[in-house]
């Protein structure tokens, strides 16, 4: 009875329509009134913040903000991977021989998720990570690892929630979603950077289109809370032993080496 009250009331609320009325309020100067009270409920550190609360005129200008130089440090050395955002890291594990990830008891199809069954392949028996934002993360997307960008393609329409709900209750979210996906090629073999959307259709936005990364670099943004998963080929990536899960953690701390 939960699970049908919950996908009912998420079938109903996340059409198009009332994504696009959503989306011109954080974005018209009124939600500015907001920002104030949205920092507090989420308890947002302003110490963090790359300039005075002032200065952003909406809602989705300050959900979107930059952080003040030296706010995070890329730790680590270059043959470690570095968390591309700020979040929770929510699950880990293996891709299973039938292409499977599971997350939060649920099983994901990793064809279903990549669009392609030779790609799913190739990523068989390798890690997988799931980094879960909430609405008081900070929503820069950064480069995990130094490589270059071989390809990228966008999968899904709708966005429904990702959040502990969305993943228990709602319908292959992670693999349904509007989705992102990059594949890039570091030294030690090829990792896919899957960036899942939630609330609005295309709520991830790139800031850098250049075809070689280096680790920490600024890549993009979501405009609403999200979800983003890290997929390596097998015997290329070992998790950090001193992670835990599921556990907070900050964009460019070590998650694991090659």
């Amino acid at each position: 009875m939960k699970k049908t009250l919950y996908q009912m009331s998420i079938e109903l609320t996340n059409k198009k329509w009332s994504s696009v009325l959503l989306k011109k309020f954080v974005q018209s100067r009124w939600s500015k009134k907001c920002i104030p009270s949205y920092m507090k409920i989420y308890e947002i550190d302003s110490n963090e913040i790359e300039h005075e609360i002032s200065c952003y005129p909406t809602l989705h200008e300050f959900f979107t903000r930059r952080l003040k130089a030296g706010a995070r440090e890329i730790q680590g050395e270059n043959n470690q991977f570095v968390s591309p955002v700020d979040g929770t890291l929510a699950e880990a594990g293996r891709v299973t021989p039938n292409l499977m990830m599971k997350v939060k008891g649920k099983d994901y199809s990793i064809q279903g998720m990549l669009g392609s069954e030779k790609l799913a392949k190739k990523y068989m028996g390798g890690a997988f990570l799931v980094l879960y934002l909430s609405p008081a993360n900070y929503h820069r997307i950064h480069s995990p690892i130094q490589g270059d960008v071989e390809k990228r393609w966008e999968l899904g329409l709708h966005s429904y929630p990702v959040n502990h709900y969305g993943l228990k209750y709602g319908r292959e979210t992670l693999s349904k979603n509007y989705r992102s996906i990059t594949e890039i090629k570091h030294k030690g073999g090829d990792m896919l950077l899957v960036k899942v959307g939630a609330m609005f259709v295309n709520s991830i936005h790139y800031t850098n289109n250049h075809l070689h990364w280096n680790r920490g670099d600024e890549i993009g943004y979501f405009t609403f809370g999200s979800t983003v998963i890290l997929f390596f080929e097998n015997g290329t990536f070992h998790f950090n032993d001193e992670l835990s899960v599921p556990t907070p953690i900050k964009m460019g701390q070590v998650i694991g080496q090659m």
